[in-house]
């Protein structure tokens, strides 16, 4: 089984002390988020799980406690985009923290386990192609060395992420126009010694060298535990989504980000009631456990194979 910590929130900003302690407990408690009296018990322990992967935009508050996780095969999907307050209104200075906890995360973990995310990408009459060049290009400047890969995606307007970027008045670019920036990104990403690829994006672009990349990369986590994964693809995602098998164990409306493009949160207030009842001894991400709830144990297996060695598909 592997963990995704989380495609819903960001639990190394927000969650990391309730995240350790549930590590420390063998188990989490998921609600379904089509029916929130519905509960999965999920197993945390090392038998069980195969491997974590870390989503956020800060790791700080989870940096210093990786030690405790050495016995763990996991890594970290780090956002870090070059948009301003109007667009991401609680992400902290890049200058200041964002890109130093980067840093910081690649030397304590190194650097192929630390991936950068660059999306999703949108066009505005502020945030042009040339802005996104520009700024990337000092991204990119500041993390050569820190990473080895850096995934992009554009932005998908679903009903929620159209009323939440409606100020904004998204141009919504050509496959064309979405090539050419691809192209160009891949190129300045090259010069910093970082490889572009693209994230459930339906272009083919493999013939100016870039792939379609995987969130919750099989290769990558048998690479990290050095042995076989006999993990199907996830069914449960978009179709051009490439990712392994996962169970999520965040929680909807629950990020303090604000992020106006955010596939994963309604609006800031709501996701600041979930917040407020968070409690990190808590078996559920967000408040507690109540008298109705059903809760089932969730079937899990290792997808180790034993019987291939790593060799065998490098």
């Amino acid at each position: 089984m592997i963990i995704s910590a989380s495609r819903r929130t960001d639990i190394p900003a927000y969650y990391s002390k309730w995240f350790f302690e549930r590590m420390k407990k063998g188990c989490v408690l998921v609600r379904n988020p089509f029916n929130a009296r519905q509960i999965s018990r999920i197993s945390l322990l090392p038998e069980d799980v195969d491997g974590i992967v870390f989503w956020t935009k800060d790791p700080s508050p989870m940096t210093a406690r990786l030690d405790e996780l050495n016995d763990r095969v996991f890594y970290f999907q780090f956002t870090l985009n070059a948009y301003g307050k109007d667009a991401e209104p609680g992400v902290p200075s890049k200058k200041d923290v964002v890109i130093p906890a980067f840093r910081k995360l690649s030397n304590k973990i190194g650097s192929r386990r630390v991936i950068w995310r660059y999306d999703p990408v949108f066009f505005t009459e502020k945030y042009t192609m040339e802005y996104h060049l520009e700024h990337f290009g000092r991204l990119a400047g500041s993390l050569a060395g820190y990473t080895e890969k850096c995934v992009i995606s554009f932005l998908d307007l679903y009903r929620k992420t159209r009323r939440n970027t409606g100020p904004f008045d998204i141009i919504m670019p050509s496959p064309d126009r979405k090539k050419e920036l691809a192209c160009r990104l891949s190129g300045i990403a090259a010069e910093a010694g970082i490889k572009l690829e693209t994230c459930a994006e339906e272009t083919d672009l493999s013939d100016h060298g870039i792939e379609h990349s995987c969130c919750i990369d099989k290769r990558l986590l048998e690479q990290l535990a050095d042995c076989r994964l006999d993990v199907r693809k996830d069914r449960n995602q978009r179709p051009a989504c490439g990712c392994a098998q996962s169970i999520d164990i965040g929680a909807y409306d629950t990020c303090g980000g604000g992020c106006r493009y955010c596939y994963a949160s309604r609006d800031p207030e709501t996701a600041a009631g979930n917040i407020s009842r968070h409690d990190p001894s808590s078996p559920v991400l967000s408040g507690s456990l109540q008298a109705d709830d059903e809760i089932k144990e969730r079937p899990v297996k290792s997808f180790r194979d034993p019987q291939m060695d790593i060799s065998d598909i490098l």
